[in-house]
C-alpha cells in the first residue's frame, strides 16, 4: 500500500489507522493530511518527512500546529515564498537569525514586503 492509499483510507473512514501510520509517515504530502483530516493534531511520526518539504512544513505550521514547526524551520528558511509567509503568518515578525538568511532578500518578489513588514 501507498502512503497515498493509506491516508485515503485513512480519511475515508474518518479514524486513525495506527498499522498504516508507517506507511502515510514516509509523504510529506500525505503525512499533512493525515495530521490535518484524520488525526486534526500533531503527527509526531510524519514529522520528520513533513519537515523535508517547505510547503507541507509551513502549512503543517499554520494549520495543524498553528504554531512554530522548529523541525520544519531549516527547509522553510531555504523557500522565499514560504519563509515570507512563515515570517509574517507564524512568526509574526522578523524571522529567527538562524532562518533569516539572504533567500526573502534575494527574491525581489518578497524583498520589499518583508523589509516593511520586520520594519
Amino acid at each position: 500500500m501507498t502512503p497515498e492509499e493509506a491516508c485515503k483510507k485513512a480519511r475515508k473512514l474518518g479514524k486513525r489507522i495506527p498499522e498504516l501510520e508507517p506507511v502515510i509517515s514516509k509523504n510529506a504530502y500525505f503525512s499533512y493530511w493525515y495530521a490535518m483530516d484524520v488525526i486534526k493534531g500533531r503527527f509526531i511520526l510524519g514529522e520528520p518527512a513533513i519537515s523535508k518539504n517547505a510547503g507541507s512544513s509551513f502549512y503543517y505550521a499554520t494549520d495543524v500546529i498553528k504554531d512554530r514547526f522548529i523541525l520544519g524551520e531549516p527547509t522553510i528558511s531555504k523557500n522565499a515564498h514560504y519563509s515570507y509567509w512563515y515570517a509574517t503568518d507564524i512568526i509574526k515578525g522578523k524571522l529567527p537569525d538562524f532562518m533569516h538568511n539572504q533567500i526573502i532578500l534575494d527574491n525581489n518578489e518578497y524583498t520589499k514586503e518583508y523589509v516593511k513588514f520586520i520594519q
